[in-house]
Formats: structure tokens, sequence, C-alpha cells
């Protein structure tokens, strides 16, 4: 049964490792394949989103523009996260720095990315505000029953995924 266990994990390891050297060699503005197919869903899943609320087209022509808004806050913080996430690959890859040297930049990126996302965070919750603002009681009520109905959905699909397979120890 140890063995199985070991041979297992020493499969995934080996596994997770050539989909991480595929994923390094992606170019990072081509799109795939499918991203018409991707783009549809996303209108259809906005489209049913509008429709469920209820919205007008008044709302719905206030929702973009809020959407659009959002965005052109989101963009600087997003780009900023995507370099500072590339600026630690390459530290990590670094030859000439000692690993103590390493570990006192990724500290400071780590932290710096941390702030990032808080910020990205508070700009999302700031979006729903606004959101939230152009709706109607009733609108609302069911936004947050929507809200709880995904949380759950998150939770049970989260539960099906199995954990990551334990490292060995050497």
């Amino acid at each position: 049964m140890k063995k199985l266990l070991i041979l297992t994990c020493a499969f995934c390891v080996i596994a997770g490792s050539a989909n991480a050297a595929e994923t390094e060699n992606v170019p990072a503005k081509k799109m795939p394949p499918n991203h018409e197919q991707m783009m549809k869903q996303h209108k259809a899943r906005e489209a049913a989103f509008e429709k469920k609320l209820g919205l007008t087209d008044e709302q719905k022509a206030t929702a973009k523009e809020l959407r659009k808004a959002g965005h052109a806050k989101m963009k600087p913080v997003m780009e900023e996260m995507r370099a500072k996430r590339q600026e630690a690959r390459a530290i990590s890859k670094q030859t000439e720095l000692t690993e103590e040297a390493k570990e006192q930049k990724l500290k400071t990126l780590d932290n710096d990315l941390k702030t990032l996302e808080k910020k990205a965070q508070e700009i999302r919750k700031q979006n729903m505000k606004d959101f939230e603002s152009i709706l109607t009681f009733k609108q609302k009520r069911i936004l947050k029953k929507m809200k709880k109905e995904g949380r759950e959905r998150f939770e049970r699909e989260r539960r099906l995924v199995p954990p990551p397979c334990p490292m060995p120890e050497k």
C-alpha cells in the first residue's frame, strides 16, 4: 500500500511538472481557439443574470457603464500584479543571487502582491456597491439570494475536488 502511495505521488509530481513546463512556453497574448465560444457563453450568462434580476433597459445601460468604469479602475492594478508575478518568476530563476537575497526580494514582492490584492478587493467591493445602488429593493433581495446560491454551489463543487497528492518525505 505504501509503495502504491509513493508511486502515485511520484506520478502526480511528474505529470504536474510536465504540465507546468508546457504552460511556460505559451505566448501571453494568444487567444484560446475557443475564445469566440467563451465570449458567447459570457454574453449568455450576462443576459440570464439581467433577466433573472429583471433589469430595465436604463438599469442595463447604467450597469454597463459601471462595469466599464470598474474595469478601468481595476486594469492598472491587475497589470501591476502581473508585472510583480513576472518579476518574482525572474528572480526565482536567477542563478547569480544567493538564496537569502532571493528570499528577501521574493518576500518584498509577496508583500506588494498582498497589498495589490487588497486594493483589487476594495475596488470589487466598491463596484458591487455601485451596482447595488441602481437596484430596487426587490432586485437586491433576488441578488442576495443569487449570491447565496453561488456560494453554496462553489462550496459543493470545491468539496468534490480531491485534495492534492501529498509529497513523500525524503
